[in-house]
């Protein structure tokens, strides 16, 4: 969409886009491959419900490798329209025994590694599913798995996964049943499938079929649906199949235990929410950085958005430290509270918190200085972590800004010419000569993969999913087919970072997937996500303000240009320290972004880079109450697609 457009979206009510909205009143299945929204397409002509067709979706791309796997993990926020509620699902594997922050520092780690066995924590979606469906759906699992079975027996593959296979053949020779699996041309040139060729996949093919037989057992044993389907989880997590992945897991060097899988589980959980001008948004618990956007979208209310312009620069700034901000505390205060509690979620999450935070953003200068706040004041209580925080800033600190707001020490880019590379033109597979990490890598790890699932149906039922994990270049737990998550490299191995995320066996990384629901006048409104790693709540904050400030379409805010920011501490990608610190004022624009736009953050310090992406694919769909409908929006940046009816 160009700039001139979204300019002109006031006067005209609405803009060209590259893809058309999708509209439907009977149900919208949108997700990451066209193949897999057609997996949603068909459990919905089927009679299956939104619950149905999103685990039909899921195990879709899980098969597909759209950039997740079986072994991830899956996240998901719901409208149930039976109670009126949102829910929130958790299936996030844990760290495994033996994970402990002295074994990895004994290895040399200043974080857990990015990939391999060691990386990999308990696989999340197959439970994930299994629960979704046992209590929401309406269809056995047999229905549900049925198209992705189809397409593990064999499938046309596209050239984007083909490719990525091909790309990483030099890691995935290091395991040998993931190069047994992605690399069938052993040997020739192109060693990975070429686009279009049929794909087949033997062993994953094997261990759908066991859980479909362990699910179709137990009907003929007079199970219910729902007794039947966990036979199926059973088999998984503590039958022939679990002895086999973790078989495979330990040969190749990996922790996973029999005792680990059997002892997880996935678990329905209150989802954390704010009101947003009148709209109640919805998102995961501080397991997730989806609070994020919730403190954000707090502190943003303070101000007058729609007053400064779409993407003027006052606006860009506007949202650049209201991020900052709620990253900042992201940072140090977010980890998993079934194992170190006491975050002080109220605190973070109060009005109150959020008009403090407002006060300190300056109008004039980026504050490359930006720091976790103490929110327990307004929960009552005394921070104890007074000390840390002094000295985390002694060891961490940003640099001293200048007298223009810029950082006095120099940076990857040029802050004050029009010589900034485009992200999108450099490759993301080394370092530069001096060890520094060039920009491409850097943003490859902060936009890291997933892909995202959103349904909605005529009964009212609303889903929205960001799994992730087990991507390639993906280790094989031996002859299971599945992909070992790498969700590990989301701990800290140090209290100074994060006191609540430090490693620990049988506790959930934080992780950046972030599935979103939106309730207005108490119905549902818009459910969307995003892939793009650490970006995806800075990605959905601005899709969400594009159409409640700005009156943008579903399709137009997926499409809409976004700004990035660097100035938080990575949370995927990059074992050492100064792969992952805080960029102060490292900013990602469009290259559609107006000269003056960029002569005006440039003068406020911004270090600027431009590309042509600038999020990942956006997935959403909006609830027209006016006229009982929905509209699926999909971004024109990836493979994403979605089907209507």
């Amino acid at each position: 969409m160009g700039w001139a457009a979204l300019l002109l979206l006031s006067l005209s009510g609405q803009a060209q886009t590259e893809k058309p909205p999708l509209h439907g009143n009977h149900w919208m299945a949108v997700t990451g491959k066209p193949l897999a929204a057609e997996a949603g397409a068909q459990i919905f002509q089927k009679g299956g419900n939104a619950i149905d067709a999103a685990c039909g979706m899921l195990a879709a791309v899980c098969t597909m490798w759209d950039v997740l796997s079986w072994g991830g993990e899956t996240q998901a926020v719901i409208y149930n329209p039976k109670t009126g509620k949102v829910i929130s699902i958790a299936a996030l594997g844990y760290a495994p025994t033996g994970a402990t922050p002295a074994f990895f520092k004994g290895k040399g780690y200043n974080f857990p590694p990015e990939y391999g066995p060691l990386a990999a924590v308990t696989p999340g979606t197959p439970g994930g599913l299994c629960l979704m469906l046992a209590k929401y759906g309406t269809m056995s699992l047999k229905e549900v798995l049925a198209p992705a079975m189809e397409m593990a027996k064999g499938y046309a593959i596209e050239a984007q996964t083909a490719n990525s296979f091909e790309g990483q053949k030099r890691r995935l020779k290091d395991w040998p049943y993931s190069k047994a699996l992605f690399l069938p041309h052993l040997g020739q040139k192109r060693e990975a499938p070429e686009a279009g060729e049929v794909f087949v996949q033997k062993d994953l093919l094997a261990t759908l079929t066991k859980m479909v037989e362990a699910e179709q057992d137990a009907l003929k044993h007079k199970k219910t649906r729902e007794e039947a389907i966990w036979a199926a989880y059973d088999r998984f997590y503590k039958g022939d199949i679990a002895q086999e992945f973790v078989r495979g897991c330990q040969e190749q060097g990996g922790l996973i235990t029999m005792e680990d899988l059997a002892a997880w589980k996935p678990v329905e959980e209150e989802p954390m929410h704010t009101n947003y001008r009148g709209i109640e948004v919805y998102k995961l618990q501080q397991w997730t950085q989806g609070p994020a956007m919730l403190q954000t979208l707090n502190i943003l209310e303070n101000f007058d958005l729609k007053g400064m312009g779409f993407n003027s620069s006052k606006y860009i700034h506007t949202i650049y430290q209201a991020m900052n901000l709620a990253f900042a505390d992201r940072d140090f205060y977010y980890g998993d509270p079934n194992v170190v509690t006491g975050q002080p979620m109220k605190g973070l999450l109060s009005k109150e918190y959020a008009k403090e935070r407002a006060k300190l953003i300056s109008f004039d200068h980026n504050d490359g200085q930006a720091a976790p706040g103490d929110p327990y004041p307004f929960e009552g209580r005394t921070n104890p972590f007074t000390e840390l925080l002094k000295q985390r800033a002694q060891t961490y600190g940003t640099p001293v800004r200048g007298g223009n707001g810029a950082p006095s020490t120099g940076g990857a880019m040029n802050a004050t010419t029009e010589t900034e590379p485009a992200v999108n033109d450099l490759a993301f597979d080394h370092t530069d000569a001096g060890g520094a990490v060039n920009e491409a890598l850097y943003h490859d790890r902060l936009w890291r993969g997933t892909t995202s699932i959103e349904a909605a149906d005529k009964d009212g039922w609303v889903i929205s999913v960001t799994p992730s994990g087990g991507w390639t270049p993906a280790c094989i737990a031996g002859h299971t087919g599945v992909g070992m998550s790498q969700r590990m490299q989301s701990f800290v191995l140090d209290s100074i970072i994060d006191p609540f995320n430090v490693v620990a066996p049988r506790k959930r990384p934080r992780v950046t997937l972030t599935p979103s629901m939106a309730l207005k006048d108490g119905k549902p409104y818009l459910c969307f996500s995003v892939q793009g790693g650490d970006t995806q709540d800075q990605n959905l904050v601005q899709f969400f303000l594009d159409m409640v400030e700005f009156g943008m379409t579903v399709q137009e805010a997926t499409e809409a240009p976004n700004i990035n920011s660097d100035q938080l501490w990575l949370s995927l990608g990059g074992e050492r320290l100064e792969d992952r610190r805080p960029r102060p004022g490292h900013i990602l624009l469009g290259n559609v972004t107006p000269p003056y736009v960029r002569q005006d953050l440039r003068k406020m310090g911004y270090f600027t880079t431009y590309g042509d992406r600038t999020s990942g694919p956006i997935n959403a769909i909006y609830l027209d109450e006016k006229h009982g409908t929905l509209w699926g929006g999909s971004s024109n940046n990836g493979e994403d697609y979605g089907i209507g009816w």
